[in-house]
């Protein structure tokens, strides 16, 4: 393309006979044909992309090749303009100073857009990606981290573009960095719990041990259902309507049930003790018609019913049943235990009290 421009310029180079005025034409005529030469290749490559590169793009199985296409077609044929307008003044006999900060202009100008591709091509991923994960199970990563991700990207972007910027105009960008480096340390250093929570929320985003919405059961005991995942902190409410707000460094650290993965599902169970005497088959055999006939207690899997232990005063006998959504749990077994205290007294079955029975010596009373 240079060899061309040259050539060009020196076919239209006006001898030293020419007058000013057919001087400053014909440099101007080989401005316009080098401006309409790249405008022609800019219009070629953009129908080409618009025609061959779409079609080329149909062939794979996602679409993000055809929106990111789509995004930064413009931004190619800016590029290419500008490449040809600079050309086209470079081939006027313009003042060295003024064609030097007209030059720096169109490199600054230049990069901006090529920054410009890059953030397109990261917004566009990062949509095609959280559009993936709604269409699947939920997830916090469109919501909350991809912003994030975009925004720490696009701080890095623009401190590359500045960097090369300053490189190319001879400036040292090694103080630049060194300052940089020593700030960001102070920092670190200053905030490192603060960092540790951000990580940690980063982790929690990445590895997922839990989603907005799902049910969680803590170490301590606490029970509740995720409100929000935060860069510093998750909040947690509680079945009583209380929010605990827990540092994420805290969360990454600790045991905590899921009680929404793999699904919705949850087994409960139910303890309770019956009179030495009682037959146990007739008992497990009641406890599981009593289960099957609550409404919300899932058939499949069936209820089962075991003689779990030989208690001080009861035959101990547990009760497990499947409900589709944890959130019912609580009232189905408020109606099973409901109707195994009718049922129990319609069949004669007793629940005892604890009772403890005392030996004593008449020898040791008398006395």
């Amino acid at each position: 393309m240079t060899n061309i421009i040259n050539q060009l310029i020196t076919l239209f180079m006006p001898s030293e006979s020419d007058a000013g005025f057919l001087f400053w034409a014909k440099r101007l005529l080989v401005a316009m044909i080098i401006f309409a030469l790249f405008w022609l290749v800019t219009q070629i490559l953009c129908y080409l992309i618009n025609r061959w590169g779409n079609k080329v793009a149909s062939f794979t199985k996602t679409d993000l090749d055809d929106r990111i296409l789509k995004r930064i077609t413009p931004s190619i044929s800016l590029i290419l303009t500008f490449i040809g307008i600079y050309f086209a003044l470079r081939s006027l006999p313009l003042h060295e100073r003024f064609f030097r900060v007209l030059s720096g202009g169109f490199f600054i100008a230049n990069v901006v857009i090529i920054c410009v591709v890059f953030y397109r091509v990261l917004h566009e991923t990062l949509i095609w990606y959280g559009e993936r994960q709604q269409e699947g199970e939920r997830s916090t990563f469109a919501s909350q981290m991809a912003p994030v991700v975009e925004k720490i990207t696009m701080l890095f972007i623009i401190g590359s573009a500045l960097m090369v910027v300053l490189k190319h105009f001879n400036h040292d960008i090694m103080s630049l960095i060194t300052a940089l480096g020593i700030g960001s340390l102070a920092i670190g250093m200053a905030a490192k719990d603060t960092l540790a929570h951000v990580i940690s929320g980063f982790t929690l985003m990445i590895d997922r041990p839990f989603r907005i919405g799902d049910r969680i059961q803590l170490a301590g005991g606490q029970l509740g259902d995720v409100q929000d995942i935060g860069l510093r902190s998750t909040k947690i409410k509680t079945l009583d309507n209380q929010l605990l707000i827990i540092p994420n460094s805290d969360l990454c650290n600790t045991i905590l049930t899921n009680q929404a993965f793999p699904d919705n599902r949850i087994k409960g169970r139910i303890n309770v003790g019956v009179e030495y005497g009682s037959n146990v088959e007739q008992v497990k055999k009641l406890l599981v018609n009593i289960a099957l006939e609550t409404e919300g207690v899932l058939k499949d899997p069936s209820p089962e019913s075991f003689f779990v232990s030989f208690g001080d005063s009861a035959l101990n006998m547990s009760l497990f049943f499947w409900v589709e959504d944890y959130s019912t749990l609580f009232a189905t077994t408020d109606k099973i235990n409901s109707m195994i205290l009718s049922r129990f007294r319609e069949h004669g079955i007793k629940i005892p009290f604890p009772i403890r029975t005392i030996v004593m010596d008449p020898a040791e009373v008398s006395s």
